[in-house]
């Protein structure tokens, strides 16, 4: 299997849910090293997809790490620890990290714990650093090497699971407790509330394009093509275009790994499935075999088009990416693998039915994702060497 394809019967233009604000830019922006991501003109992929533009927001260098999961990480620590404070009175006015690493004093000795696939473990870890706390990250067995030692290497305690993503992320939920704060981007009953968080702090980079645009005089996205793990970085951006708000509400179209097609299975299925692994694609970040339960309603009723795919499109999509002058990993290529697949001429009724969905022709603005860089070198290598 090449593609499957799904168009949400479902999906709908406008979300009821809540307005995104722009605090979490507001709060990055005081992150030390913070700067807009660069929101790329990629003539070349534009060609090959038979498009009339496409904008590549790239996130392989987000405050000093290799993918964006640090957005959601640092807001959903923040707000977790604001919580904790004694006395309720949050953080109030402050300028720096030093000062938010002295307030929290009085909650230590604490861990800040999370399951990974890489790159949001990593990014937690990042944050503690930063925070003077504890890191505890979980991962599946299988994990790449290069990743496991990246998450060591920001000084955290690093527990490998036997098993799958989603195992690793019931141990960690174990961990939860008075010198144990979990902040996971999945999410179960009776643990939304962080998660809830984590999506918010994805909006920063929605933010920035809408700045970034506005600054070019140029129009929006009538395509937005998203990767598809648990469905956070997902619901992020669903709830950004689907906004009541907004004056433009471009299609949107989600890429998962075929043998991790989890939000396809449950679209389809109506209700939350899961999807049993082994999860083995090269899309690390995407190997997870159940949607985060809060980010299930906006990713449910607002993505147009679900298609999963093997991981030949993605390698293919990283090499088209390096062509561009884009250093793509390979879930940061996942997206645009899906819709290199989803756009190939001929095929099944299904990807008839999904293109004629979307409506992309030879005048669309197709915005991407690169979500991650090399995270994992080895096989970046191998891959751009037509070996992967």
């Amino acid at each position: 299997m090449s593609i499957r394809t799904l168009v949400n019967p479902n999906a709908r233009e406008i979300l009821d849910a809540p307005v995104p604000d722009r605090a979490p830019l507001r709060f990055h922006r005081r992150l030390p090293g913070y700067g807009e991501t660069p929101l790329v003109d990629a003539p070349g992929i534009a060609e090959s997809l038979g498009v009339g533009k496409v904008l590549v927001k790239d996130e392989s260098n987000r405050l000093g790490l290799p993918a964006f999961k640090v957005l959601g990480a640092s807001w959903a620590v923040y707000r977790a620890l604001e919580e904790r404070l004694p006395g309720g009175e949050g953080f109030g006015g402050w300028g720096a990290v030093e000062e938010l690493r002295e307030r929290i004093a009085p909650l230590r000795p604490l861990d800040l714990v999370a399951a990974t696939d890489g790159n949001h473990g990593r990014a937690l870890a990042r944050v503690a650093g930063l925070l003077g706390l504890g890191a505890k990250i979980f991962v599946p067995e299988d994990m790449a090497a290069a990743r496991r030692e990246a998450i060591a290497g920001e000084g955290a305690e690093v527990i490998v699971v036997r098993g799958t993503y989603d195992e690793a992320v019931e141990r960690s939920a174990e961990e939860a407790g008075e010198h144990g704060l979990v902040v996971s981007d999945m999410s179960w009953p009776g643990y939304e509330r962080i998660p809830g968080w984590v999506i918010e702090g994805y909006s920063t980079m929605l933010w920035e394009i809408d700045d970034q645009l506005e600054r070019r005089g140029e129009a929006g996205p009538d395509l937005a093509v998203v990767q598809v793990g648990v469905g956070a970085f997902a619901a992020a951006v669903t709830r950004h275009f689907r906004s009541p708000v907004r004056s433009q509400h471009p299609k949107l179209l989600g890429v998962e790994p075929a043998g991790a097609d989890c939000l396809l299975e449950s679209v389809a299925a109506g209700r939350i499935v899961p999807v049993p692994g082994p999860h083995d694609s090269i899309m690390a970040g995407l190997n997870c075999g159940r949607p985060s339960l809060v980010a299930w309603p906006a990713v449910s009723g607002g993505v147009d088009v679900l298609v999963a795919v093997d991981d030949g499109p993605a390698r293919e999509a990283m090499r088209l990416t390096a062509a561009s002058g884009i250093v793509s990993g390979e879930t940061g290529a996942a997206g645009l693998g899906g819709l290199l697949e989803l756009l190939r001429g001929g095929g099944s009724r299904g990807r008839e039915e999904a293109r004629r969905a979307l409506g992309v022709g030879g005048e669309s603005r197709v915005l991407l994702f690169n979500c991650e860089g090399a995270t994992d070198p080895d096989g970046y290598r191998r891959v751009m060497a037509g070996a992967g």
